[in-house]
Formats: C-alpha cells, structure tokens, sequence
C-alpha cells in the first residue's frame, strides 16, 4: 500500500502541507458541510481514510500541541469507530494518547461548550473534519485513523474572529479576520494567542509526520 491510496481530510492547507508526498487529500476549509460534498467526488482507488490536522482541547489535562488518536467518533450524526490496529500503530509511532474524537458542525469556542461537549461524548479534542471523514470512511467499509493535534486549550477561548479566517479552499482570509475584528477590537489579544497556540499545533503535527512513517498507512 502507498501513500497514494490513503485519502486525508484536513481543514487547511497549512495542514495538508505537512503530510506525505502523494498522499490525495481533501481540503475543508473548516467547512463540514462542504466536506461532505467533496467526498462524495473522491476519486476512486482509496484503500483508507486519514483525518489530521488541529483541534479544540475538551479534556483539561491537554495542552497546545498534545497529539490525540481518535479510538472513536462522536458527533452530531453518529458515532463511528477507527481502525483498532492503524490506530494503535498511529499512536505508538507519533507519541499520541489515545481516545474519543468529537465532531461538530460549528467551532466550539467558548469553554463553556467545550465542557458541555466533553460531558456528552467522554471526548478529548473536537474538531470540523473528522466526524465526516468517519462516516465516509464507514460507509464504504475503509479502514479509518485520526491523527489531531491540540491547538486551543479546554479552558481557552477561540474568538469569533479565528473561525472565519479561512476561504473555502482553507487559505488563510486576513482581510475577513480584518473585518471582524474592527467590529470586535478586544478580540486582538486572543486572536494572537489562538495564532501561536495553531502554529504549536502545526509544529506538532509536522513532528508527528516525521515520526511516523510508514504509520499513516492502514496495516495490510
């Protein structure tokens, strides 16, 4: 197997930039319903599904740039499960913990939500992508791993100016984040919080690339 035949699922490009070479990869841009779509058009000859990239910390003891595996997932449409060994195999190779993955159809930013959420699904992280790449990856009986990484703490508020700073295409949308934030000054000082702590996030992820190998491929 190479990795050709494994699909990724990201939310940025920032993200995807950090994966192998070749690797097919679909690109959010933060947007579940718009990723639902776009899997629908994956091309054929996928033999596994990655979901990777950041995510909101629901658990307390996480911090920025803590790896999380996903054993399972949780979301509003479902729960699905990861491939036991792919995962285990991720985990061990990246230095990951192991654990629930929620799924949301909107940012989760507020730490009050963020509580609430990890009440309802026992999750460690949250995040936009993943719950669609599981249920893709379910339905056509593919092998599935989500390999994420903590950027915004439980306790840490994500400000509305940070969940629409990307295009659809999941680039980068200063002139948005601009915008919001002459309507909502105060928000600067967590917004470049929010950037150091996805940069972290980011550096994590490409550590966890580096370290796994051949581990983000599904086992034959």
């Amino acid at each position: 197997m190479t990795a050709s035949s494994v699909l990724a699922v990201v939310g940025m490009r920032s993200e995807a930039a950090l994966l192998p070479q070749g690797m097919r990869v679909i690109v959010s841009g933060g947007d579940p319903a718009r990723l639902r779509a776009l899997l629908q058009q994956a091309p054929a000859g996928v033999t596994g599904v990655l979901s990777f990239g950041i995510a909101g910390g629901l658990d307390p003891s996480l911090i920025t740039g803590d790896l999380v595996v996903a054993t399972r997932v949780r979301g509003p449409g479902g729960a699905y499960a990861a491939d036991p060994v792919w995962s285990a195999m991720l985990a061990r190779r990246c230095g990951a913990r192991l654990g629930m993955v929620a799924g949301a159809s909107a940012v989760v930013g507020e730490p009050a939500g963020k509580r609430l959420l990890r009440a309802a699904t026992g999750a460690l992280v949250v995040d936009l992508e993943t719950e669609a790449a599981a249920a893709f990856a379910t339905a056509l009986r593919l092998p599935f791993a989500a390999l994420r990484a903590v950027a915004d703490t439980a306790e840490e508020v994500l400000p509305r100016s940070a969940a629409i700073g990307l295009t659809p295409d999941g680039r980068p949308a200063p002139g948005r984040v601009a915008m919001a934030l002459l309507r909502q000054p105060r928000e600067l000082p967590a917004l470049l919080v929010v950037a150091r702590r996805a940069k972290a996030a980011l550096e994590a992820l490409g550590g966890a690339v580096q370290r796994a190998g051949s581990g983000f491929l599904p086992a034959v």
